[in-house]
């Protein structure tokens, strides 16, 4: 996905300066302003504003540093480091606050903006998304790992509209002393929302970066969506979306319908066999050769539960065929056996946008191994077919794999 430039007119009328534009695969959404770390607008920066565009909203990342050079674009080497330290030291904050409204402003303008329009801005930029809820007319504001934001806690009560703070406990730049006052100050307040992420370090969501973490990164990522699209949307019908891909995996058995559904670049992972594929290709070839026409017929999935978030599904499901063909994907280079198996499938469908990014897909392959007669349940705590009908018959007896169950005594 590849923006472009814009230029945007000061509203001090000292000038004119410019923002990266990303707009959604549908053309339109609500905007979303990108405020920078102090590298300028980096590749860094355009590949965030081009993951948010997937997510479906018009994102406008604009150049605060263009009062002290324009078009800056800096690395992470240790001479970028020091530039860039160079422009946060000069930087003028209110004249930086007063363009990321111009920012706000021109999103509002644009045709390609059909609803609302926040802010989010990580290390320099999440300062200024704290500001942007205190002094600008932003719908949303959500700042990650921000530095000073304690400094400017005597505006919090101009806060009205939802803001989001990504706090990392070790965060260098903000040390547990400012940490602990921005928790005392914002904890309980209307409209903020605070999440610590423990043992992490400032820019743990900089892909690629020495502090990166993927796990906080993606905890994050979702609890910000969460917030944008609660104030101001996009909104999917994510269970339908998941549906419909089901039938073309299931039903009608079509790959190229199935990927249809899915981002660009998209990922499946079968946890307990490791089988699946990442990216297009890979993920295509698995699903001609090893998945979509490589299920038994009498293939089943009966729906259990179901949870709807902000940008996943889970679902709750008995997985159930009989053997009669071999399953790569599940029981890779085994036989058909001709057995019955119903096994507990759980699938966390993660999507961008409206269309689909990746599956995780868990159960229990030592309950198929039973099923399929290559693994003794008595030698083993392992339980076959019982799995299954408990989970749809929870007064069948618990504790059955317990030895001492029977002679343990009342609770």
């Amino acid at each position: 996905m590849a923006g472009q430039y814009i230029d945007m007119k000061a509203g001090d009328g000292s000038g004119t300066f410019r923002g990266y534009l990303a707009l959604p695969s549908a053309g339109s959404g609500p905007g979303l302003v990108l405020a920078q770390e102090i590298f300028g607008i980096n590749k860094t920066m355009r590949d965030v504003a081009d993951y948010y565009a997937e997510e479906g909203y018009v994102v406008l990342v604009p150049d605060i540093f263009w009062r002290q050079e324009p078009n800056v674009e800096l690395g992470y080497s240790e001479a970028d480091w020091q530039r860039a330290f160079g422009f946060f030291q000069g930087f003028d904050e209110a004249r930086g606050m007063e363009d990321i409204q111009t920012a706000i402003t021109t999103l509002r303008g644009r045709t390609e903006v059909n609803g609302k329009v926040g802010v989010l801005g990580f290390c320099l930029g999440g300062k200024l998304a704290y500001l942007a809820a205190c002094r600008t007319d932003a719908d949303v504001s959500v700042g990650y790992y921000g530095v000073g934001i304690d400094a400017a806690l005597g505006e919090a009560d101009k806060i009205t509209k939802p803001l989001v703070l990504h706090i990392a406990e070790l965060d260098k730049f903000c040390p547990p002393e400012a940490r602990d006052k921005i928790v005392k100050t914002l904890q309980g307040r209307d409209h903020v929302t605070l999440y610590v992420y423990p043992g992490m370090d400032h820019a743990f969501a900089r892909v690629g970066g020495e502090h990166y973490h993927k796990p906080s990164a993606l905890m994050a990522h979702e609890r910000s969506i969460g917030a944008l699209k609660a104030a101001m949307g996009p909104h999917y019908d994510l269970s339908a979306l998941w549906d419909k891909h089901c039938e073309y995996e299931f039903g009608t058995r079509n790959v190229d319908d199935t990927m249809s559904t899915m981002v660009a670049e998209p990922y499946v992972n079968h946890i307990p066999t490791m089988t699946g594929g990442v990216g297009y290709r890979a993920l295509h070839r698995f699903y001609t050769n090893h998945f979509v026409n490589s299920n038994p017929p009498d293939t089943a999935l009966t729906p259990i539960s179901r949870t709807v978030g902000a940008t996943q599904v889970v679902d709750e499901m008995l997985f159930s065929f009989t053997h009669t063909t071999e399953i790569p994907w599940m029981l890779p280079g085994v036989k058909p056996t001709g057995k019955k198996v119903e096994v507990p499938l759980l699938a966390v469908i993660k999507f961008r946008g409206d269309k689909l990014y990746h599956e995780h897909i868990y159960w229990d392959q030592a309950s198929v191994l039973v099923q399929v007669g290559l693994l003794d349940a008595k030698l083993l705590p392992v339980a076959g077919v019982e799995q299954g009908r408990k989970l749809l018959d929870e007064t069948l007896p618990s504790n059955g794999l317990m030895p001492e169950w029977t002679a343990s005594t009342k609770g």
